[in-house]
């Protein structure tokens, strides 16, 4: 049996819905074509991306060369499948447009794919469209200036709903709008899985949603600092699909604000911040587990009305520093406490007062191999002492 997703994708720009701007994108890098020679669909899955690069090639009579990253996870298969197809011409029709699609399964390393595939990309001689779901990831690092980027996001809870609605008609399915719209919220903006659910329950006759859990499409830290730091909307909900607390992204965020936000803007950032941390510390302090909510709000919709207007531009985002900091003193203290432990056990003290006369043990500790041999330290508790 035909999956619905298969059955009603979408076969030209016109039929794609609400991706209007994307398919405008698309047109553009293919007539412009080799001004730039690769293009990058990303965003959450079910949003159009393969269906669009399909719709490119057909409304512009080109043959499609598809392969799917999965199967290309190294150097080899990529210079083995790719490479060629890169270079010959269509024998049927007037062009050729190479499909990479889920390009997220391709290795990062120096032996692997994406070095690789950067150079196939600088030697192509044929439009290249590669789709994925997280392209911020460090590994693409040297892929994503090679490409023009463009985003589709996830569609609307309404417009899922009627295309749900449209497919119902086409296939004489009796459902009510209230139990279409369920299964649009269920898909999180996902309309290949929302025709799943579908195809699923009209065929088991199923009527309670219960059973329809939320899909966990856990986002990365990347797309999340790129929503808030870029698309100006109340992100309330944006922390809900993350494995981190609500701690690191402040720390992610602190890190990162001066790389989006200048003047005015930047002040404002950091204000709503500080208000985020300002009821982070109530919480701890005082346990009013309830003011989440507002650290929340803070740090999403506060940061992200920061600025006048939205933006679309790349950013390299950083890693915490300040985590890194916080480990190595951190360290230090492991070090020290261990160092304590051993003098304090030698001489009969308690681990209390050898970690209070540190500073005045040290000296001799890291003077005298012998007392060193008596501890037992090991090198690096030796290295330590020499700091």
């Amino acid at each position: 049996m035909t999956s619905y997703a298969e059955k009603y994708r979408p076969k030209s720009y016109k039929e794609l819905i609400s991706q209007d701007q994307a398919a405008m994108e698309v047109q553009k890098f293919i007539k412009e074509f080799p001004k730039k020679k690769a293009i990058l669909l990303h965003g959450v899955p079910g949003t159009g991306k393969t269906s669009l690069a399909l719709a490119a090639a057909k409304e512009n009579n080109m043959e499609i060369f598809e392969l799917n990253s999965s199967d290309l996870r190294n150097r080899t298969k990529l210079e083995e499948i790719l490479k060629p197809a890169s270079e010959q011409q269509s024998l049927f029709k007037k062009g050729k447009i190479l499909l990479m699609d889920e390009v997220d399964g391709v290795t990062g390393t120096d032996i692997g794919g994406v070095p690789e595939l950067v150079r196939i990309i600088e030697k192509t001689s044929h439009p290249l469209i590669l789709t994925g779901n997280d392209i911020w990831q460090s590994k693409f690092s040297k892929l994503r200036p090679k490409c023009k980027l463009v985003e589709l996001k996830p569609l609307k809870i309404d417009t899922i709903a009627r295309i749900l609605k449209i497919v119902c008609e086409k296939e004489g399915i009796q459902e009510n709008e209230h139990y279409l719209r369920q299964i649009a919220i269920k898909s999180q903006g996902d309309v290949r899985a929302a025709l799943n659910d579908l195809q699923f329950h009209s065929a088991s006759k199923g009527e309670d949603m219960e059973y329809l859990e939320t899909r966990n499409q856990e986002q990365s830290i990347f797309n999340i600092l790129k929503l808030i730091f870029q698309e100006r909307q109340p992100f309330l909900n944006v922390f809900d699909n993350t494995s981190l607390s609500l701690d690191e992204i402040l720390l992610w965020i602190e890190e990162n604000i001066p790389r989006e936000y200048q003047n005015q803007s930047l002040y404002n950032a950091f204000l709503a911040l500080s208000n985020a941390d300002k009821f982070r510390g109530r919480i701890y302090r005082q346990q009013f587990w309830r003011f989440l909510v507002y650290q929340g709000i803070f740090q999403s919709a506060g940061i992200s009305f920061a600025k006048p207007q939205q933006t679309n531009k790349f950013t390299k985002y950083e890693r915490p520093k300040r985590v890194l900091k916080i480990w190595l003193n951190n360290q230090k203290t492991v070090k020290k406490k261990t160092i304590a432990q051993k003098y304090a056990k030698l001489v009969h003290c308690s681990v209390k007062r050898a970690m209070k006369d540190f500073n005045l043990v040290k000296n001799f500790i890291k003077t005298s191999p012998k007392i060193q041999g008596q501890l037992k330290l090991n090198q690096e508790e030796i290295d330590f002492l020499g700091k």
